[in-house]
């Protein structure tokens, strides 16, 4: 039995790269719908059918365990699979999503209770991580930022340069004035001092960057914020999450092959797939094309 990761597109890489990286001795499936991609702008209904159609096709290729490595799918789509579809179809399997953890991550790091993340704009409009964080917990801020530019910089190769600079510094300084605005003492906070400068004093002092495509270019974001801002990967957030789960769920950990073997499907094209994975990954991918 295999370790499945799925996700609408490339940005899973990251936390598949991630999750091999700390245990490389099982056996990994990597499912990228490239068809569908993206599902950030459909409707609660196609998320669903597309999340469990490639959920399906997983365990229909002998996987134990299938991680949704995509936060809409882990949004709109985790839940209704774990209480409504799994319990009747497949008892025996299990589905795990990504925003959790990185939720709890995020709160377990914060010193002054005042966090931000940076998502896709589907994302940010399902309210999912401050609803998340409302649980783990309730006494944190959370400043969320819509990033809509640098999923199309990822995947067309720029992960450096001027024109990445100009959307990271604008989307920082978006969400200082968003922290400055949320805050009840708005007008007690200096002026948010040129990018650069240290901004400690907007408050924040995590960045969860709640996109599988952002840890390509966290080099750059790292440049351009201040060095006491925390930035947090959801790539190293799910890996120590996924082996501390197999360690207390020993019925599935026990089950799942240990070749150390990965294989990759795509819903798309291969070529385009294969050359792009490899700057996910670092490495030559051969992916197969399924239809779903």
């Amino acid at each position: 039995m295999h370790i499945g990761i799925f996700d609408s597109g490339f940005g899973g890489l990251t936390v598949f790269r991630s999750i091999r990286a700390r245990l490389p001795q099982y056996d990994y499936i990597y499912l990228g719908d490239n068809a569908r991609t993206p599902y950030g702008n459909r409707s609660f209904d196609a998320i669903f059918r597309f999340s469990r159609e490639c959920v399906d096709m997983l365990f229909e290729r002998r996987c134990k365990l299938v991680i949704i490595a995509c936060n809409t799918a882990s949004a709109k789509a985790l839940r209704t699979l774990q209480q409504k579809v799994l319990p009747l179809e497949h008892p025996d399997r299990r589905v795990l999503g990504i925003i959790r953890p990185s939720a709890e991550a995020l709160a377990s790091l914060s010193d002054t209770r005042t966090v931000a993340l940076w998502a896709t704009e589907g994302t940010v409009k399902s309210m999912s991580y401050p609803m998340e964080l409302e649980k783990a917990a309730p006494q944190l801020t959370v400043i969320q930022q819509a990033c809509p530019m640098l999923v199309p910089l990822v995947e067309n190769g720029e992960l450096n340069g001027s024109a990445l600079d100009y959307f990271i510094e604008k989307y920082w300084r978006e969400t200082l004035q968003t922290a400055a605005s949320q805050s009840t003492s708005a007008q007690a906070l200096p002026r948010i001092p040129p990018t650069g400068v240290s901004q400690s004093a907007c408050g924040i002092d995590a960045l969860l960057l709640a996109c599988t495509h952002y840890p390509l270019i966290q080099t750059s974001i790292r440049r351009i914020l201040p060095p006491e801002i925390k930035v947090l990967t959801q790539g190293e957030i799910v890996a120590p999450s996924l082996e501390n789960y197999l360690l207390r769920h020993p019925e599935i950990e026990q089950a799942l092959s240990r070749t150390g073997s990965q294989r990759f499907l795509t819903t798309d094209q291969t070529e385009g797939f294969d050359h792009l994975a490899e700057t996910f990954l670092g490495h030559a991918v051969l992916s197969e094309k399924v239809g779903i």
